[in-house]
């Protein structure tokens, strides 16, 4: 599942004449829909729970800071100043204002560029000579003097912009330098309402810009505070402890005790015993992590209380001399004899294990190591501050020469690699898809920026597509979509001066296809987030392929149909896999689907505009997921969403046949891979699965079947091939679970077709989908080799 899919419980009202009910003639279920608070206040209920609980302050803290955002969030929707599931959600301001929103897609009610001056506006009033507030610095920013110092910042590349709203008043710079008077004055008329409240400047840095075409994770600042972070932990160090304090101890007193028992203790044996018991409390006011030795029935304890009757000349009590003969004897068994060789060996190897070095002294050492690195950045070398401990840093430390740093600590500084994309898949910083969409905007935003000739503009745009990039989607409903970067004020103003000449087309077609090819390649069996979905997106607008991307939907808001963009999107997968693998097994009726597509744009044709729904579509697909259109459980919308997804492949036909990917090592790999993360998921639980896991199940193996479509009739015979050797391979139980869907994939290749309830050969055949109402066949017990009846 998509952890990006919006998931909000929405309430359907009974009124059809509700404001936001869309007015597109033949629009199913046209009644609105409101957002219940329920789930405001069970997040609410959780954050004050953890701020007041939580064993950590910091914890506590973070989760003060979340019950307050709610607590806006809340009051907002009963005062009416939020409409939650409106592209403007916030009542005053603009779409292109960026919210600040929390999760579940609520808008708080506070602009992301609000709120108290930050320290770098303070310190610009203070440079200017003017009062500390936002209203006079947007003002003295539009002054000859101020204009000059928003030149030197565009020149010098040496500014960020963290929200896209500090970008708008260099924008309005670069325009006046350009002699664009005129956009630059209608965009001061569309900020200057706000300028008491938003911050429009970017941010001094002092660094140069970053380097275009490699991207970082995290910042060197990001590894360095995660390795900051690192304590001694607590159990190692108490056995730390135990091994060189406490067991040197237990082995002096024990041979002091064997000393008497031979019946010739020297003459300095009760002055031996005084310093024992001394050196004692010494070490227990000093070593406080290990408690064992105070366990009054340890074997340790009780020589210890022996000594101290023999050494205030008492008589041992005969309950307590049995204790130190059990004791003494229990010691020697279990180690031997102190000076023994076993004893010897048995203390050498502990004491080997006491002298590694701890993990948070080798985290300190790294720390150190990449504190000379710029921390706004990534670094491009990642090796040397991983490297063992050298000879200067073992005197300066006391760690041994030749020390390796753990795998923990250098995945704190690996995450910090700038290079490029394909790099940081291969050396696994970006284990997942969802990782990767994180990345995807620092390139997008480069290839993005190339459609602008000056520089300082490139930059400067790029710069706000990346902070445009981490503002948080909305909760939306009606089928309305998030605000899109074309919508910001400064990027409309300087529309006119991007360059057709400067290749960005094609570099956006180059770019689009690249990514693509990652993601299918690196992670071929996971359906792409809707984070990576929008910049594919992007790209595809800027590149003019019309290319049809579609978003996963959340089943718990879905209204009942979809955008026309689906149907264009199942048009392209039915021209690409007519005849194919992947039609017969899931029952497409491709033809019917170009017959909606053809009508769809008949019918956009005439009326001058684009259809806002696509109702064949969704009829279509409601009546392949077996359902009548009116129950809208998420489980049954989940059904409905889910042959969507089989009938537009998800955005796969729409990558390989319109942007034209191909995998380095051809599609029989994908296909591969596929399943091997099916066995793997099915293979996670050892009970029940999970429901989340049998539909990653599900749509790993959809995503094979598509890869395996795509393959020559030999390489997908022996993907075929193989994959009947490796399941024997896999435990019993993966091939219990996995049978049915085996029997209905072998089925299919072979010609065969499932019934009308996706079953064949009497049951012992099915369907793998990921969505059901009555209970999923993959969750019974099949702990037997017996295949379903």
């Amino acid at each position: 599942m998509n952890a990006h899919a919006d998931k909000q419980l929405p309430n359907r009202s009974a009124s059809k004449d509700a404001p936001d009910a869309p007015d597109t003639p033949g629009t199913p279920l046209a009644a609105a829909v409101s957002v219940s608070p329920a789930y405001a206040e069970s997040r609410l209920a959780r954050a004050l729970g953890t701020s007041v609980l939580h064993e950590d302050a910091a914890t506590r803290e973070r989760a003060r800071s979340r019950a307050r955002k709610w607590r806006q969030v809340l009051s907002g929707i009963d005062s009416g100043s939020l409409t939650v599931g409106s592209r403007t959600p916030v009542a005053g301001l603009p779409a292109w204002v960026t919210p600040e929103v929390v999760t579940g897609g609520f808008a708080t009610g506070s602009a992301a560029a609000g709120g108290p001056l930050l320290p770098y506006e303070e310190d610009a009033a203070r440079s200017a000579g003017v009062p500390a507030t936002r209203a006079e610095l947007f003002a003295h920013f539009l002054t000859e003097d101020g204009l000059g110092r928003l030149w030197s910042l565009l020149d010098s590349g040496s500014y960020e912009v963290r929200v896209p709203e500090e970008a708008a008043l260099a924008t309005v710079a670069w325009l006046v330098r350009a002699g664009d008077f005129e956009a630059a004055a209608e965009l001061v008329t569309v900020l200057r309402p706000f300028a008491d409240r938003l911050r429009f400047l970017p941010r001094p840095t002092g660094r140069p810009r970053p380097a275009a075409g490699a991207v970082h994770r995290r910042t060197v600042g990001d590894a360095a505070a995660s390795l900051a972070r690192r304590r001694p932990n607590a159990a190692v160090e108490t056995q730390r402890e135990a091994l060189t304090v406490w067991a040197p101890f237990e082995d002096a007193l024990l041979t002091h005790r064997l000393e008497a028992a031979s019946g010739t203790p020297g003459p300095h044996w009760h002055a031996d015993g005084a310093a024992l018991l001394a050196r004692y409390g010494s070490l227990a006011a000093q070593h406080t992590r290990c408690t064992k030795h105070r366990n009054p029935k340890s074997n340790a304890a009780v020589l210890r209380r022996a000594l101290e009757e023999e050494l205030a000349g008492r008589a041992l009590a005969p309950r307590l001399a049995g204790l130190l003969r059990v004791a003494v004897a229990s010691m020697v068994t279990k180690r031997g004899t102190p000076g023994s060789g076993r004893h010897t060996h048995l203390r050498r190897v502990q004491a080997e294990q006491a002298a590694l070095p701890s993990h948070h002294a080798l985290a300190a050492l790294v720390l150190r190591r990449i504190s000379r690195l710029d921390p706004a950045g990534g670094t491009t070398d990642v090796d040397t501050p991983l490297a063992p401990v050298g000879g200067g840093e073992s005197v300066e430390s006391g760690l041994p020469v030749g020390t390796a740093v753990p795998p923990s600590i250098g995945n704190c500084v690996r995450v910090a690699l700038s290079a490029p994309l394909e790099e940081l898949v291969a050396r696994g910083v970006v284990p997942s898809a969802e990782v990767l969409a994180e990345l995807v905007p620092q390139l997008v935003a480069a290839v993005t920026a190339e459609q602008y000739a000056d520089e300082p503009l490139r930059d400067l745009m790029a710069g706000t597509y990346r902070a445009f990039r981490n503002r948080r989607s909305l909760l939306l409903l009606d089928l309305a979509h998030q605000v899109r970067i074309e919508e910001l004020p400064w990027l409309r103003a300087v529309s006119a001066h991007r360059d057709a000449a400067a290749g960005a087309q094609e570099q956006a077609e180059e770019a689009l296809r690249r990514l693509g090819e990652l993601a299918v390649s690196a992670f071929p069996a996971t359906v792409l987030p809707n984070p990576l979905v929008r910049e594919l997106s992007h790209l595809g607008r800027q590149a003019e392929l019309g290319t049809p991307f579609v978003e996963e939907l959340a089943a718990d808001i879905f209204m009942g149909t979809f955008t026309p963009k689906f149907l264009v999107a199942a048009r392209i997968a039915a021209d690409l896999l007519e005849g194919s693998l992947y039609e017969r097994y899931y029952d497409i009726d491709f033809a019917r689907l170009r017959r909606m597509a053809v009508a769809q744009a008949v019918d956009s044709a005439g009326r001058g505009r684009p259809a806002r729904t696509a109702e064949e579509f969704a009829t279509l697909c409601t009546e392949r997921a077996g359902t009548d259109g009116r129950d809208r459980r998420p489980a049954v919308n989940g059904k409905v969403i889910e042959q969507a997804q089989i009938l537009t492949t998800h955005n796969l036909a729409t990558l390989a046949a319109r942007v034209g990917i191909a995998p380095a090592g051809g599609w029989a790999a994908p296909a591969r891979d596929c399943f091997d993360v099916v066995c793997r998921l099915v293979n996670r639980t050892a009970g029940r699965p999970t429901l989340s896991t049998v539909k990653d199940t599900a749509y790993a193996w959809r995503q094979m079947l598509f890869h395996l479509s795509l393959c020559e009739d030999a390489e997908r015979a022996a993907v075929l091939e193989w994959i009947e050797a490796d399941i024997v391979r896999q435990p019993q139980l993966v091939r219990a679970r996995l049978a049915p869907a085996l029997a209905g994939l072998r089925l299919v290749a072979a010609g065969g077709s499932f019934a009308a309830d996706g079953t064949a050969e009497h049951g012992r055949a099915r369907r793998l989908l990921g969505w059901s109402t009555d209970g999923h066949w993959m969750r019974a017990d099949r702990t037997s080799t017996q295949p379903p009846g």
